[in-house]
């Protein structure tokens, strides 16, 4: 009887669940029936146009552009040549330079003791124009370089600067120096001359820097030891100006 009584219970329990579970469903479809029909006999609600309101534009002065002086990109987009050092009084011009102060793409490959490697080297670093002067003061002969690169793919500058340091550092009896303001540049004085066989000896210094898409060169020749304070005021002055 106990058990008889238990299950009934349980049984009653289920029918009474299902029973309220049915009238809820009624009442869930009657519901939704009586929403449909009161929508029916409403008017549409208007929807907001997609387009926006044009907002007032803010109004005031144009910016004037930079100066030179101001962005570097008006300099070193003109003309090359103006940025470099200008002939001190009393000294002579270079001979061997061009007469219009440029170096095309195969004038400055011929600069290195392999110019046909050298060509293709620059091809792929994206050579863009190299701007030359360059002067003799009694024994002393000088060369300034300003190389451009077109930059697109690499920062083809810093990687000439780094060759040339490369070699610089590898020659003997060569003292060194950091150029101030110049991140990794640097400036050498190599202590022993080169000598060949009916020719006098001869001293040299050099200095490697850049900035933006620019590589610098700086070469001095002299029959006697070039100075660190020459080959460093040359340095500064002419980075100064890029």
């Amino acid at each position: 009887m106990r058990t008889y009584v238990l299950w009934g219970d349980v049984l009653e329990v289920r029918r009474t669940a299902l029973l309220i579970a049915g009238a809820a469903t009624l009442g869930l479809v009657a519901g939704t029936c009586t929403g449909y029909l009161v929508q029916a006999d409403r008017e549409p609600t208007k929807l907001p146009s997609l387009s926006q309101p044009t907002l007032p534009q803010a109004r005031g002065e144009e910016p004037e552009p930079l100066s030179a002086a101001q962005d570097r990109r008006v300099k070193t987009d003109g003309d090359l040549r103006k940025l470099l050092l200008k002939k001190p009084a009393g000294a002579q011009d270079a001979d061997w330079l061009p007469g219009d102060g440029w170096l095309d793409l195969a004038a400055y490959a011929d600069t290195y003791e392999k110019p046909d490697q050298m060509f293709g080297d620059l091809i792929g670093n994206e050579f863009r124009r190299a701007a030359v002067t360059g002067w003799e003061s009694g024994t002393t002969t000088l060369e300034i370089r300003l190389v451009q690169f077109r930059q697109e793919e690499a920062l083809a500058a810093a990687a000439s600067v780094d060759n040339n340091r490369h070699w610089a550092d590898a020659e003997g009896a060569t003292e060194s120096w950091t150029l101030p303001g110049t991140g990794n540049g640097m400036a050498y004085v190599h202590t022993e001359p080169e000598r060949e066989a009916g020719y006098l000896p001869v001293y040299s210094a050099e200095a490697h820097a850049w900035r933006g898409d620019i590589a610098m060169e700086i070469w001095v020749y002299g029959a006697e030891p070039i100075s660190k304070k020459k080959i460093m005021d040359l340095a500064k002055r002419q980075m100064e100006r890029l």
